[in-house]
């Protein structure tokens, strides 16, 4: 049966970073002249040695996205269902750990916040929850986007891991997409960050794309959340797993999203900082890898850094985001999951992207006919 970790399982970690610490101006102006570039492109392209060139990359990126997805950008909003959680997450405010009132939405309560993103426009949503199999198990989730599934086009999760056959009935019930980032792919880093809990199986999690795969998932979302070890590495598997999944499941779209570790009420800092250059150029790489991949930007980030990577290789953003369960009508007081950065009102960022020459998109096509 197909794997990514038999793939993974050939890297040496320390190995890798320092191929990628040793590209050289030469290797990066190589992968720049090139129509069409591989892993070891790449690598070039988020070394230290394509700090230079990183302004030459940005119009690059913005020329491809313009070229793939035109001035186009879609519009899309998280709703936290739960922040009951059974895991134990270092930098994570639902940690089972962390003392805090816990709040899973009833149906009245999903429907609340539903009129809620309905009223400013929302066609695809992005629904959360801590990880809890007993509390916000593969019942509850089928629930709610039975419940919800005529009102957005696209219904995406960013939940616990599943079986295939968990998949399958989702999917059945009107789920589009599902997103499920590794953290770090870096195992001893993530065992240190995850130590109980069904989230510490390593394992479990780098094989959660197989099984959407051969679940038959329309979407799936990758990412590493970006603090918990090097960048440049973590960014490298990324693109690994991207590419294998490229070959083996065809028919499946995919997106990356680029997460910067955020602070919570006692939360851990960065081991290591990607600064806002650093991730202008992983952004830049990623569309100069892949021209067809969607690439994501959440309200972790400022307002500044936001408004000037619109342009340069992202085709979907969220604005107004609340992180905590019934954030935007219900409890919007409760205890946050990390804190937000740009904190505009959708119309705000609306405006912003306009401001920019960009037409804005609600509904991209329905997967949700009934």
């Amino acid at each position: 049966m197909n794997s990514f970790k038999n793939i993974y399982n050939q890297y040496d970690w320390d190995t890798l970073l320092s191929g990628i610490l040793s590209k050289t101006e030469d290797d990066v102006i190589h992968a720049l002249g090139k129509d069409k570039r591989d892993l070891e492109d790449f690598k070039a392209l988020i070394s230290p040695a394509a700090k230079p060139y990183l302004e030459r990359m940005a119009q690059m990126s913005k020329v491809i996205t313009k070229k793939r997805f035109g001035n186009t950008i879609q519009m899309y909003a998280p709703m936290y269902l739960s922040n009951e959680c059974q895991n134990i997450c270092t930098y994570c405010g639902f940690s089972m750990t962390n003392k805090i009132p816990r709040r899973t939405l009833t149906d009245e309560e999903i429907l609340k916040e539903v009129d809620f993103l309905k009223s400013k426009g929302y066609d695809h949503i992005l629904l959360v929850t801590g990880e809890a199999n007993r509390t916000v198990g593969v019942d509850y989730i089928d629930n709610a986007i039975q419940l919800i599934r005529s009102k957005f086009a696209n219904i995406t999760i960013e939940i616990q891991p599943l079986d295939q056959p968990d998949y399958e009935q989702l999917i059945d019930s009107g789920l589009y997409a599902v997103l499920v980032y590794q953290e770090t792919y870096h195992r001893g880093e993530y065992k240190k960050h995850h130590p109980k809990g069904k989230k510490s199986n390593f394992d479990y999690r780098l094989e959660t794309p197989d099984r959407l795969g051969r679940a038959g998932v329309h979407k799936i979302g990758l990412g590493a959340l970006f603090g918990l070890e090097d960048w440049r590495a973590d960014s490298f598997f990324t693109a690994l797993h991207l590419n294998y999944l490229q070959k083996v499941y065809w028919k499946t779209k995919y997106s990356i999203s680029f997460p910067r570790l955020r602070p919570f009420s006692g939360g851990i800092e960065p081991k290591v900082e990607m600064t806002d250059a650093d991730l202008v150029q992983l952004i830049c790489a990623f569309r100069l890898l892949d021209e067809d991949v969607e690439l994501s930007m959440s309200t972790r980030e400022s307002e500044v850094f936001r408004e000037n990577i619109v342009n340069l290789g992202i085709t979907s953003i969220s604005a107004e985001s609340k992180t905590n369960p019934g954030g935007y009508a219900v409890a919007p007081q409760s205890l946050e999951q990390f804190e937000i950065s740009d904190e505009r009102s959708t119309e705000d960022v609306v405006k912003m992207l306009k401001s920019k020459g960009l037409d804005v998109v609600w509904k991209d096509w329905a997967h949700n006919w009934q």
